[in-house]
């Protein structure tokens, strides 16, 4: 069954230690963290660094890590730095994430997935695969078609299904992953009610043409715990068969 832990306002530091070696032990699956603070983007990333560490030791179980960030914007290693039109208005942490410029604040839901790719079956193309699969998933639970697009990162919703135009097409969600040994760290934010007004400060993953959008702006007054469970669900149903 799948470990879940819920977290106090200082981040996963509280959390009970994980068991050794969790691969060998029958039943115990990824873990979960929910922080319900806004968590600052470099703490979460020291985090991310230590835990991965440990995961390639065999002393803590794989993680999938829930959270919201204060506003920023983060710089991947394809960044270009005409694609960051607002650079005095949000912090911006250059990290070493695929991908170009992204938004992240309050409002958006951030799921930081720390996997062991080489036990799981070293393959990045099917993992980022899934990691779309699960977003569309999660979206078809709330009666939103989350669809990828060739040559653009992401999942996109067409506009013309929740009354916009033919032929708009704005993101929802974003994917950005780091691999260090096979270990994945960074991972998916999907827009459940941030202020979209933020991404105008940056060109979002170097797209233009397009907009984002969020549930919330689609209409649908979803809450985040609602999301956090449908993302559960979801994981179960494309990560489930790699369960312990």
């Amino acid at each position: 069954m799948t470990v879940i832990k819920q977290m106090g306002e200082t981040g996963p530091d509280r959390a009970d230690p994980a068991p050794k070696n969790p691969a060998a032990l029958p039943g115990v699956a990824v873990e979960w963290r929910v922080s319900d603070a806004q968590v600052p983007y470099s703490q979460a990333v020291a985090f991310m660094e230590a835990r991965v560490d440990a995961i390639r030791a065999g002393t803590a179980a794989e993680l999938v890590w829930l959270l919201e960030h204060p506003p920023l914007y983060t710089a991947g290693t394809s960044a270009r730095d005409r694609d960051l039109l607002a650079p005095d208005r949000f912090p911006v942490h250059r990290t070493g994430r695929g991908g170009e410029f992204t938004y992240h604040g309050p409002g958006q839901r951030v799921a930081y997935v720390m996997l062991d790719l080489k036990r799981r079956g070293p393959d990045l193309r099917r993992y980022v695969h899934d990691l779309e699969e699960w977003l569309i998933r999660t979206l078809a639970q709330f009666n939103v078609t989350g669809e990828r697009r060739d040559g653009r990162v992401g999942i996109w919703v067409d506009r013309a299904a929740h009354g916009g135009r033919p032929g708009q097409e704005d993101k929802i969600a974003a994917i950005g992953v780091r691999i260090r040994r096979w270990v994945s760290f960074h991972g998916v934010s999907l827009n459940v009610d941030p202020n979209l007004e933020h991404f105008s400060g940056i060109v979002p993953c170097g797209i233009e043409g397009h907009g984002v959008t969020s549930l919330a702006d689609l209409g649908l007054p979803v809450v985040m715990a609602d999301v956090d469970a449908a993302m559960r669900v979801s994981w179960d149903e494309v990560f489930g068969d790699e369960r312990a």
